[in-house]
């Protein structure tokens, strides 16, 4: 499996589509510094599911997208397509192809899918982690990486071995059993919770059932009585409606009877209403004729009186229109419109004339501008010439004002001088009367601190009688004695701090030396085995500063241990050899045979001439050397089983490197070693930069041994001191405070005397500070008025000077020469204006005249039009006058006519009235017949309807009883009397649960309506007595009987559950630590393996910090590179540092192989050695893994397979890709 191609869309500075097609084997990625590279890291992280923005260097996700340049907009979202190749089918999916795709919108929206198919994240991850591609992503070693790697906890560096053997998988799997099971328990403790308080309800829930059993009893005899009851009402109520219906069959009868009348007195009504009827269409045929002429008649006067008032209007013919000749108008309007052109020309020449106006205008404008601008400069110079005239003026008065103060301030001062010398003069003569007192100087200055604080004045009071100056002696030199033991008591101090500051310093060091010194390996194992005398270097002397020059002479068995005998050797050599350790022993007592031994090992040329066959033997002279050489055999002893050993120093001589080739010339000398360790041979160098040699890290142990014992015996030495010196102190303290307290004892004597004195010597001082006070500012004051004095002349002299020069030019010119360009100016203004107003009035009489001659024209064209419209109307008027006439005439005629027929009309009509008024009578005795016949018939309908009434109040009686038949018993009529009516006899019922089986056997006994009643009263007063009775509590409690039952097992549940659960998380520690373990252990390897590749000679170890526990265990690097005993990472230089980092990386890898690797920069601050180890590494990765690196190393880009190219122009990125191979 490896990665096939990486599309980049949006994604940061990828502001366009970029795909890169990787194959497998190392693909570098190359280009400067800020042109993206680490942008297609941060694109492989990102796609793969990083959710961290720090770790894609950014504040925010969304800085992921490409925020735009100067000549490019921002893009809104960012995406990123991975290909892998999964032939092999390491991805667990059925696709031998897999695209992965992350989508980022800048609103925050963000979209996963694989091969097109939308997904979580989730599914990405765990596609993923079986890989090693988690997500701790150890899989891009970034820039950072390897300073996380070095600076991370031993559990932090567990996490990467976990992450590369799948470990993570089961490590969320036991996350989340242990989530379940934390959720668990906080519902087993709810459902718990829940259990104990249904119980807790069962009781009072049961009591309530129980009343409520007791109330469905007492309620069944409530029912078995209402029924009864209820039945003997309707069985009455059904009787009585019988009787009812029976009344009311006689009463139907007597209607029918009456209702026969009726129907006869109806019929002569009829008759005689049809006789009225039929008189009455001829009444309204006349009425109406009558009614239609009437009509008629009026609208003829109407309109004979409008046809009349409209032939009046019509008579009088319209007046004609007047106004003026429309050809006279026409020829006004042509005379105008000449006018208008003459003046239109006399425009042009008005404006013309403007124009000329406006250009002189202007130019005199600007003139006038320029002669202002030429006065104001004018008055500027003589205004600033009068301002500096009126400073300097008042400059000069400032200075007189300013000598006389100072004037007056001296005499002010020399006249407070001299009363303060008269005040000082009497304070200095009242001083000798009050120093005559017996007061020592000593005794009014001694302070508590025992320090003399005296002026002349009290020096002068000391020349008296020395009474009672010894006490004040006495307490000084106690203070001075005290004071000089406390100073000795502090240099103890500071010299016992220095001594234990060595102390600690040199037992720091000797600890440390002790450290270099403990054999490792299996050398501390060798020396407690019997027959081992010890090592070499204990058993050598070695003068001062030979102990480089020594070590180098003795090579390899500077170190060696040394054995009794080689047998014993023999046994040793053997078991390092079974270990795979290498051994140097040497065997004490075999002097020649470790000669010729060292000599074979230190000379690979024995048989050259030059060595060897000159060597002196022991007890022959040695020869003289040059100056500054010295025989290496003078300056080391030999003890105990070392001794052999000294016939390897025969022949070397120490020396510079310089003197080295003169040296060896001497006869006898085999090889010179410089002081640093160099050996120098006639035909070979060794030397270099190299570690401490043993011998001397061994004299650095034995000084750092003696300075540390020379240290504790000068700390114990300085503590006894301190000790005397502090009771030395204790007694001075003590002497200090006895004389102290004489003094004060003396001082309270003399107190009186003392302040008297002190009083007249302040004065006197105070007398005498105040007449120096005053003299010193008398002085400065005469120094003063010498100073006004020469302001006051220097502004006097600049006055003058500054009078005698006038301005420099004259005002009246300037202001002359612009009133002229004013004037002119204005001039040119007001011709301006006379012309531009000549244009205007043209202007407005050629408006004027235009108007005119358009409102002639339009005038004459409305008088045409006018005396059209008068002729049209006159015409109209003619024919409506003819035509009113006409009409007025027949109008007259026809109503003549109508009149006549009206009158005719009338008297039919008032003849066909009289006779329908007869008729009329007879229908009124009619109908009060038959009225009389109705109100009888009212009254037997009003009877009837009364029984009917009764009637039906009764049936609706007996509805109600059986509507509440059906409601409250739930019984139909027909029931409620078959099974409780009043011939039923009535069954014993039980009030109590207890009373069930008693009345089960009781004969029933004959219906009585009063004992039913007092037995329904009884069973409702019982049922008050029970109160509120919950009718729900039989269900209820049975419901929550179950429900109990139900949790109970829930709880049951939930604790199996649990128990699953645990052992989930045991399967789950069980499957990390096999895991693990199997993974450490290849780690382990192969770190070891690496380790000696990056460092040759060295090695390196994985060790777990708790063995026991496989399961929380962190992880150490032990790395130990060649020729240094030290192991912590913390002690390596930078270099071996983040080699040691890549070595453990590169473990894992080999361990646990993940389908790639990217490597960003980490071969940066590698050296070309460490650089070509790397890069092996890289080969051996090569073989199992696509790498994709990115570098600036050209020797790394060499070992590719592939290269791309990144550059960046104008903020955006671009790719250029080759293969090597081609």
């Amino acid at each position: 499996m490896h990665l096939k191609n990486l599309t980049l869309r949006g994604f940061k500075s990828f502001a366009s589509a970029t795909t890169l097609a990787l194959e497998p084997g190392i693909t570098c990625v190359v280009g400067p510094n800020g042109s993206g590279k680490s942008n297609v890291v941060d694109a492989l992280a990102w796609v793969m599911g990083e959710q961290g923005a720090r770790a894609l260097r950014g504040g925010q996700m969304a800085d992921v997208i490409f925020a735009g340049t100067s000549g490019r907009a921002a893009l809104g979202r960012a995406q990123v397509d991975l290909t892998i190749d999964n032939t092999d089918g390491l991805l667990d999916i059925e696709y031998s192809e897999v695209t992965i795709s992350r989508t980022l919108f800048r609103g925050g929206g963000s979209e996963y899918s694989i091969n097109g198919s939308p997904v979580r994240l989730l599914d990405v991850q765990e596609l993923l982690s079986d890989t090693g591609m988690g997500r701790q992503m150890h899989v891009i070693v970034g820039q950072g990486q390897l300073d996380a790697i070095l600076s991370s906890t031993p559990e932090e560096r567990r996490g990467f071995i976990e992450e590369a053997a799948g470990v993570l998988k089961h490590r969320r799997r036991k996350e989340r059993a242990l989530k379940k099971l934390s959720d668990m328990d906080a519902n087993l403790v709810r459902v718990l919770d829940l259990t104990n308080e249904i119980h807790r309800q069962l009781g009072p829930l049961a009591r309530q059932a129980r009343v409520a059993r007791r109330a469905s009893l007492i309620q069944a005899r409530v029912r078995d009585a209402k029924a009864r009851l209820l039945a003997d009402d309707l069985a009455s109520a059904l009787s009585k409606l019988s009787v009812l219906e029976a009344s009311d069959e006689s009463a139907a009868e007597r209607r029918a009877s009456l209702e026969e009348q009726i129907a006869a007195a109806r019929a002569e009504l009829a008759r005689l209403e049809g006789a009225e009827r039929a008189s009455s269409p001829a009444l309204d045929q006349a009425s109406a004729d009558w009614q239609s002429l009437t009509t008629i008649t009026e609208r003829l006067r109407g309109t004979l009186m409008a046809a009349t008032q409209k032939v009046s209007l019509r008579a009088t013919p319209e007046l004609p229109p007047g106004g003026e000749d429309p050809d006279v108008l026409d020829e006004r309007a042509r005379v105008a419109g000449a006018e208008d052109a003459a003046l239109a020309a006399q425009v042009e020449e008005a404006r013309s004339a403007l124009t000329s106006a406006t250009r002189a205008r202007e130019a005199a404008e600007d003139a006038d501008e320029s002669a202002s601008r030429e006065l104001a400069r004018v008055n500027r110079v003589i205004a600033d010439h009068r301002e500096k005239v009126a400073r300097l003026t008042g400059d000069a008065t400032t200075a007189a004002s300013r000598l006389e103060a100072a004037r007056a301030e001296a005499e002010r001062a020399w006249g407070a001088y001299r009363a303060a010398q008269e005040r000082a003069e009497v304070a200095a003569a009242a001083v000798p009367a009050t120093g005559r007192l017996s007061v020592s100087a000593d005794e009014a200055v001694v302070s508590s601190s025992g320090k003399a604080q005296s002026d002349s004045a009290f020096d002068k009071a000391a020349d008296g009688p020395e009474t009672g100056g010894g006490a004040a002696r006495a307490h000084a030199e106690a203070s001075a004695r005290r004071d000089a033991a406390r100073a000795r008591v502090d240099e103890l101090l500071g010299v016992e701090r220095e001594a234990r500051a060595d102390r600690a310093r040199w037992e720091a060091r000797r600890d440390a030396l002790s450290q270099l010194l403990t054999p490792e390996d299996g050398t501390a194992e060798l020396l407690g085995r019997p027959g081992v005398l010890g090592q070499v270097a204990p058993q050598l002397r070695v003068a001062p500063g030979y102990e480089d020059a020594v070590a180098s002479a003795l090579a390899p068995f500077a170190d060696a241990v040394v054995v009794d005998s080689l047998a014993r050797g023999l046994h040793e050599l053997d078991v390092a050899r079974a270990a795979g350790r290498s051994l140097r022993l040497v065997v004490a007592g075999a002097d020649n045979a470790l000669a010729q031994g060292a000599g074979r090992a230190n000379n690979t040329a024995a048989s050259t001439p030059q060595e060897g066959a000159s060597a002196l033997g022991e007890g022959e002279d040695l020869p003289e050397l040059p100056e500054g050489a010295v025989w290496l055999s003078g300056v080391v002893t030999c003890e105990g089983g070392a001794a052999p050993l000294t016939s390897l120093l025969d022949g070397v001589v120490v020396c510079s490197a310089h003197e080295a080739p003169s040296v060896l010339g001497v006869p006898g000398v085999r090889a010179v070693v410089t002081p640093g360790g160099d050996v120098l041979r006639a035909w070979s160098v060794e030397g270099g930069h190299q570690a401490s040699s043993v011998l001397s890290v061994r004299a650095d142990y034995e000084e750092a041994s003696t300075q540390t014992e020379a240290a504790q015996a000068r700390m114990a030495e300085v503590s006894e001191q301190l000790s005397e010196a502090n009771a030395h102190l204790d007694r001075r303290i003590r002497e200090a405070n006895d004389a102290l307290k004489a003094l004060r004892e003396e001082d309270a004597q003399r107190a009186k005397e003392a302040q008297e004195l002190a009083r007249a010597q302040s004065a006197a001082q105070a007398a005498n500070a105040e007449a120096e006070r005053a003299h010193d500012v008398a002085r400065r004051a005469d120094e003063q008025v010498e100073w006004a004095k020469e302001q006051d002349v220097a502004a006097k002299a600049r006055l003058e000077g500054a009078d005698s020069v006038g301005p420099p030019e004259s005002l009246e010119d300037a202001q002359a020469r612009a009133d002229a360009a004013s004037r002119a100016a204005r001039e040119a203004r007001e011709a301006e204006n006379e012309a531009r107003l000549s244009l205007r009035t043209l202007e407005e009489q050629s408006r004027r005249s235009a108007a005119r001659a358009r409102s002639l024209r339009q005038g004459a064209a409305a008088q045409r039009e006018e005396r059209a419209r008068y002729a049209r109307r006159e015409a109209a008027r003619q024919t409506e006058l003819a035509t009113a006439s006409d009409v007025e005439s027949a109008a007259r005629i026809a109503l003549e006519a109508a009149e006549r027929a009206l009158s005719r009309a009338a008297s039919e009509r008032d003849r066909l009235s009289e006779r329908r008024s007869q008729v009329s009578q007879e229908v009124s005795d009619a109908r009060r017949a038959l009225d009389r016949l109705g109100a009888e018939l009212s009254e037997a309908t009003a009877s009837a309807h009364q029984g009917q009434i009764a009637a039906e109040q009764t049936r609706l009686r007996v509805e109600d009883l059986q509507r509440r038949a059906l409601e409250e018993l739930s019984l139909e009529p027909e029931q409620l009397l078959a099974e409780f009516g009043p011939q039923t006899p009535v069954p014993m019922l039980p009030l109590d649960p207890d009373d069930v089986e008693k009345v089960a056997g009781a004969e029933p006994s004959a219906y009585v309506r009063a004992e039913q009643e007092r037995a329904l009263a009884k069973a409702q007063k019982d049922l008050e007595k029970l109160g509120r009775v919950n009718p729900l509590a039989l269900e209820e409690h049975e419901a929550l009987a179950s429900r109990h039952k139900f949790l109970v097992d829930q709880v049951q549940d939930l604790k199996q559950s649990k128990a699953d659960l645990l052992r989930i998380v045991t399967d789950v520690d069980r499957l990390v630590e096999e895991a693990f373990a199997s993974a450490f252990a290849a780690t382990r390897q192969q770190f070891e393996h690496v380790f000696g590749v990056l460092f040759p000679g060295g090695a390196g170890d994985l060790v777990l910090t708790d063995p026991e526990d496989m399961l929380a265990t962190g992880i150490e690097i032990e790395a130990r590179p060649a020729g240094k005993k030290v192991k912590r990472l913390s002690l390596l230089s930078g270099g071996e540092r983040s080699l040691a980092a890549i070595a453990f990386l590169v473990a894992i890898f080999k361990a646990r192989p993940s389908p790639f690797y990217v490597m960003d920069e980490v071969e940066a601050a590698l050296d070309d050695v460490n650089l070509t180890r790397l890069l092996a590494i890289f080969k051996e990765l090569q073989e199992t893994s696509q790498l994709i690196v990115i570098t600036h190393q050209k020797r790394t880009m060499e070992i590719a397979d592939a290269l791309y190219g990144v550059t960046m122009r104008d903020g955006v990125t671009t790719v250029v890709s080759q293969r090597l191979a081609d």
